[in-house]
């Protein structure tokens, strides 16, 4: 079956970094846009970055350009968020997610997802 794991969240300071990782089983991995989600005030959820099949294409909500890198390794099925200067308002659990179609929001399956804390 389709899973999803996350991981590599945890407690940082404002100005940090954290590397998360989703290790993906079950279907073909370099068959799809894979995102990264997380929750947000007054909505199900919000778009925090998404990449392409094969890397060549990476798009980011604004509030993370030049933060956070979103990258793929097709050999071990994983996709990862690089996030740096980490600020208290990404504070939240991340999911990664496989998208069903091109649209952004329109998912499928997503993990469980790790908690990211920023202290201030």
């Amino acid at each position: 079956q389709v899973q999803l794991v996350a991981s590599g969240g945890g407690l940082v300071q404002a100005g940090g970094s954290l590397r998360l990782s989703c290790v993906t089983s079950g279907f073909s991995f370099t068959n799809y846009y894979m995102d990264w989600f997380r929750p947000a005030p007054g909505r199900e959820r919000e778009f925090v970055a998404g990449i392409s099949w094969r890397g060549g294409t990476t798009n980011y909500r604004n509030s993370v350009k030049g933060r956070f890198t979103i990258s793929r390794d097709n050999a071990k099925n994983t996709v990862y968020l690089q996030m740096d200067n980490l600020k208290p308002e990404d504070t939240a659990v991340y999911h990664c997610a496989r998208r069903r179609s091109m649209s952004r929001d329109d998912y499928d399956y997503w993990g469980q997802g790790t908690q990211v804390t920023v202290s201030s």
